[in-house]
């Protein structure tokens, strides 16, 4: 194949076929049936590329920004979806209400919707009002925007001015073009570090869980936990459900004194042996619920008391 141009125009010529000489008799044995194609025979394939003309090149951009925009479109319809409860008159849950109608799920969704609120950040003008995005055909601005949640997903752990500094340091990053997540990861990770802030947790510190759209903390909103572990920039912490890591935006401290955490982990530690039953009664595990988002640093007798008879029950000493 070769590729040869004319006056600005490219075409391409190809050959489809064999070529069989004269000395070919072996092939033209084996293939009787075949047709010869003389040497200087050659089927030519020949594309010229048309230039668009002014209106195609409207549309063409229009048409390219509504595919780049449809993670974006797609996060704040799920938004107003799970805000407005459109889902109420079919499903009990919002949850079950995307599994069933768009096949996401519910970390999925959360990633759209998070992903959504940074795009809206990022079209915030210097003067508060966010920029609306051109809807009639006709020039777009020439802002670079996201065209996948994945480009804009590492940007969810930064403050809004955080946020438009990355994007905009990516692109530059990118040789003004849309990022990869690679590259917004790099620049989100070097602006951390430069505002760095020291872990506030300590180890053994009791917290209460806030799951802020972390799909990784489903169910524990509002689960108290022990620090076991304490990073940079997050947390693991004991629950009676186990141990998850959470960012420090998701952990709010219960300022409990040393002996009342120590109480705590004590209770973590005969909450998880429950929970680990198999086929716990019902009643059982709504103790159990009930308890794991106690946040007072104690039992009332009652408590104590219904936790003492599961564990009768189950044998548990």
């Amino acid at each position: 194949m070769m590729t040869y141009g004319i006056e600005g125009k490219f075409y391409i010529q190809q050959n489809d076929q064999p070529t069989v000489g004269a000395n070919d008799s072996e092939n033209e044995e084996n293939s009787p049936n075949e047709k010869l194609i003389a040497d200087d025979a050659v089927l030519a394939q020949v594309i010229e590329l048309e230039e668009l003309t002014e209106e195609e090149v409207r549309d063409r951009l229009y048409l390219e920004r509504k595919i780049e925009r449809a993670f974006y479109e797609c996060g704040k319809a799920l938004k107003e979806l799970r805000n407005r409860r459109l889902y109420r008159s079919t499903h009990k849950t919002f949850e079950e209400y995307c599994r069933d109608r768009f096949l996401l799920t519910h970390r999925n969704v959360n990633y759209l919707i998070a992903g959504s609120l940074v795009v809206d950040n990022l079209l915030m003008g210097t003067n508060g009002s966010q920029i609306q995005i051109q809807e009639q055909r006709g020039t777009i601005g020439s802002q670079i925007l996201p065209t996948s949640e994945r480009q804009v997903r590492p940007l969810t752990n930064l403050e809004p001015e955080e946020q438009r500094e990355a994007w905009q340091m990516a692109v530059q990053a990118a040789n003004g073009k849309v990022p990869s997540n690679s590259i917004v990861k790099d620049i989100v990770q070097r602006i951390r570090e430069r505002t760095k802030v020291p872990n506030p947790y300590q180890l053994g510190e009791v917290c209460q869980i806030l799951p802020k759209d972390n799909p990784e903390l489903k169910g524990k909103s509002g689960c108290w936990c022990i620090v076991s572990h304490v990073g940079d920039y997050s947390c693991t912490v004991a629950t009676m459900y186990g141990e998850y890591t959470c960012k420090l935006e998701n952990l709010k401290s219960l300022d409990y004194s040393e002996q009342n955490c120590e109480y705590m982990h004590q209770l973590c530690l005969r909450l998880r042996r429950l929970s680990q039953i198999e086929n716990l009664d019902g009643a059982g595990s709504w103790i159990l619920n009930g308890l794991g988002k106690q946040l007072k640093p104690y039992l009332t007798p009652l408590q104590e008391k219904l936790l003492s008879v599961l564990e009768q029950e189950y044998r548990i000493g």
